[in-house]
């Protein structure tokens, strides 16, 4: 029997929903049990990874599922770290809400600054997003100095309380310290404790949160 003969057919709209299933059969095969109100969003970050890791090392804030919720659907606008997490986030349902996506790392004026100053683009686009009219859902996925920035900036006053903080940073420098300062922070938070997390995992926090708000439209 060749592989070709062993694969699956599953039509093309039907492969997420079979995906769902099959993590979910996958977590009861483990024993995990995933609390309902959390669950679409940890199903969705091992949907993007297929790591059953972040079933148990995701951290949720009290209540900070229907919260983000209620924020997407006011029209909140999110902060991505890179231009990654802003790619995979779907524009379309935020935009239904009014909401936008802000990257300012990117801004050439934001990378003259950090040189200028000697810090990161992350920390100077953290403080641009301080200035935005209304308090933000910040999308971290790979930097761990925006967190601390954010984090520095809140503390004194200097930004408000975010909406939502999405932390999930990868790597080995200041990675699990910034997200335990968020943690520390007061504010709404979903955290991916450890070294491990990336854009992907960012955007598919707030796709997530994002199909909850529409009710499971994507468009």
């Amino acid at each position: 029997m060749t592989q070709m003969q062993t694969l699956t057919f599953v039509a093309p709209a039907e492969i997420e929903t079979r995906s769902f299933q099959i993590i979910g059969d996958e977590l009861a095969a483990r024993g995990i049990k995933v609390d309902p109100e959390i669950e679409p969003v940890v199903k969705r970050v091992i949907h993007t990874t297929a790591d059953f890791e972040y079933a148990e090392t995701l951290r949720f804030s009290e209540g900070v599922v229907p919260q983000s919720v209620l924020a997407l659907r006011d029209g909140c606008h999110v902060v991505t770290d890179t231009s990654m997490v802003a790619a995979g986030i779907n524009k379309r349902v935020l935009g239904r809400f009014g909401g936008q996506v802000h990257t300012f790392v990117a801004d050439a004026d934001v990378a003259a600054e950090a040189k200028t100053r000697g810090i990161t683009r992350s920390a100077v686009a953290m403080e641009r997003a301080a200035a935005l009219p209304e308090p933000p859902i910040y999308a971290i996925g790979n930097a761990p100095t925006a967190l601390v920035q954010l984090a520095d900036l809140v503390q004194a006053g200097r930004a408000p309380m975010p909406r939502l903080v999405i932390g999930v940073p990868v790597g080995f420098v200041n990675v699990v310290e910034s997200k335990e300062l968020i943690m520390g922070l007061g504010c709404p938070y979903i955290v991916a404790v450890g070294r491990k997390g990336g854009s992907n995992v960012a955007a598919s926090i707030v796709n997530a949160l994002l199909y909850l708000a529409s009710d499971g439209a994507r468009d």
